[in-house]
């Protein structure tokens, strides 16, 4: 059951209403004093504010780029741009308090700004991939009801087919997109000059809803996680200051998009909380990445597993001695990668596992804590164990469902499938975990990505693993095929590197490889060589489309 709520702030209700039933809740653990907050609270204010009474207003706190080259802003710019938005959120567009606002664009200042606005303004924020099309945008916009939205030029397309009537994708509740750019020129700027004075923080209650996070990587119908003023407190005081011992000297860059809470956290939350800068470019390739981790001296930075296997080949052209914490998350961080990494660079990866209904990261190691193989322990303030189908809790060494409590948890919006994810006040994440006696946890794989072969259980992260410490393979996908004699087979996607051909011999050579690394039945009976492997947006591996093209 959860705690009693502070009462609400908001002139529209509509997130207060559509919270799950109480008694679908997960427990919330509040005991510690960094997540002790006053019942009034405003998450924005929290982020800004601070800095600028301390005196600290000239530090940088973003870093962007536009067509005149790189820029920055200091917190007074920032406070002053979020101020105007906000202004024109409420004054021209008349948006009032607990109203959802739709953000589409891709990593920059000006996103960054918009979303701060939303929040300061007592709106509920809906960040939405740069990737998305009409057809998803359009679930989004239903499901949560939103009236207006501000979105950059350069994406500005799809979103109007949800504006017009007639087209297959058309939503009746969007009525009015404000858009922005890097040019000053465009509607949102425009609007921004004539606005002065300072915006006062809507009083929210530190329960009211201020983002709806929809799930990446995810089919059928999009699931929204509904968090609170509190929760995006929560994510900056617990896991950047625990594991990466973060403080205001801090500069951080990174992929994953700030609609994607890995990205929120990571990109903009956590080094507004520390008085520290980030950097915000639209579009990075691996090569970009170090660029500017070398250009702006970077201490954090966060990315997918995959980008740090791609980077590690390169490194030895750039200078990364600014580099304390490379923080991999989206998916599981093969040990095989971890090891390329620390091979090319001397730096330990930080590895960590969240998720958009926990907001953030809940497990992880960093530095002299990192064991080979395991991704790490529960960070303070979560707890987590390994537990059966019956949520009984299974033996140290005994792989089993994972399920996590702490003081964020699961909270869908209006969405049946709160009760699978929540159960005995246990979030559950899906995922088949092993923890040691030392209460380190080891991923196997997704629940439903477990291979189970002529009675054998194989997890195909694992087997995975064991292919890209071959050095013929670049990237690898592993699911299992129906096969009527074993129930399934391994089967392996492999992207090969330059120079290696794909033949019988590579496959024999993978299966030998595999053979020798790990237990013999787990080997890849069936192997295709792929160009790409399908990803999402974030850099998850979308073993689904694998599995789709098995079938095909």
């Amino acid at each position: 059951m959860p705690q009693e709520l502070a009462p609400s702030s908001h002139q529209d209700l509509f997130s207060r209403q559509h919270l799950p039933p109480a008694d679908q809740w997960p427990v919330f653990l509040l005991d510690r004093p960094e997540v002790q907050y006053p019942a009034a609270l405003n998450a924005a204010d929290e982020l800004i504010e601070p800095h600028l009474q301390r005196g600290q207003g000239n530090r940088v706190a973003l870093h962007g780029r536009n067509a005149a080259g790189d820029f920055q802003w200091s917190y007074h710019e920032l406070s002053d741009r979020v101020d105007r938005i906000a202004h024109v959120l409420t004054g021209e567009l008349g948006l009032v308090s607990g109203n959802r606002l739709l953000l589409r664009g891709a990593n920059s200042p000006m996103m960054a700004a918009c979303w701060l606005a939303g929040v300061k303004a007592g709106l509920v924020v809906v960040p939405t991939m740069p990737l998305l099309r009409a057809a998803e945008l359009k679930k989004i916009i239903d499901k949560a009801e939103i009236h207006a939205a501000l979105c950059a030029e350069s994406l500005a397309e799809e979103l109007q087919h949800c504006m017009d009537a007639g087209h297959p994708h058309y939503s009746p509740f969007l009525k009015q997109v404000l858009h922005f750019g890097n040019d000053q020129t465009d509607p949102l700027s425009q609007a921004m000059r004539s606005q002065t004075g300072r915006f006062h923080a809507h009083p929210t209650s530190r329960d009211d809803v201020c983002l709806i996070a929809f799930t990446s990587g995810t089919t059928g119908n999009p699931k929204g996680t509904m968090h609170f003023h509190r929760d995006i407190l929560v994510m900056s005081d617990l896991f950047p200051r625990h594991i990466l011992h973060m403080g205001p000297d801090d500069v951080v860059c990174g992929t994953p998009p700030i609609a994607f809470t890995f990205g929120l956290g990571g990109l903009l939350t956590f080094p507004l909380r520390y008085g520290a800068s980030a950097v915000l470019l639209e579009r990075h390739t691996p090569e970009t990445l170090l660029q500017t981790i070398e250009r702006f001296r970077a201490t954090q930075c966060y990315t997918a597993p995959t980008f740090y296997r791609q980077m590690a080949a390169l490194t030895s052209e750039f200078d990364l001695r600014s580099l304390r914490h490379p923080v991999s998350a989206g998916e599981a961080l093969p040990d095989a990668t971890r090891q390329v990494w620390k091979t090319a660079t001397g730096i330990e990866i930080t590895d960590g596992i969240g998720g958009t209904e926990v907001i953030h990261i809940y497990i992880a190691s960093a530095g002299k804590q990192v064991r080979p193989g395991f991704i790490g322990q529960a960070i303070p303030g979560y707890v987590a164990q390994i537990v059966d189908e019956d949520m009984r809790p299974v033996s140290a060494g005994t792989p089993g469902r994972l399920a996590v409590r702490g003081p964020t948890g699961c909270r869908y919006l209006d969405d049946p499938r709160q009760k699978d994810y929540v159960k005995d006040g246990w979030n559950l994440p899906g995922d088949t975990f092993v923890m040691d006696r030392d209460g380190y946890f080891q991923y196997l794989a997704r629940n439903d990505d477990m291979i189970i072969s002529a009675g054998y259980n194989i997890a195909g992260p694992e087997v995975e693993g064991a292919l890209l410490l071959h050095p013929a393979v670049a990237e690898c996908g592993v699911v299992g095929d129906p096969d009527e004699e074993r129930g399934q087979v391994v089967t392996a996607y492999v992207v090969l590197k330059p120079g290696h051909e794909a033949n019988a011999a590579m496959v024999e050579a993978l299966q030998d490889f595999v053979k020798a690394n790990i237990a013999p039945f787990k080997y890849p009976r069936r192997v295709h060589f792929v160009t790409h492997l399908p990803r999402t947006e974030t850099g998850k591996l979308q073993r689904f489309k694998l599995r789709q093209m098995s079938k095909g």
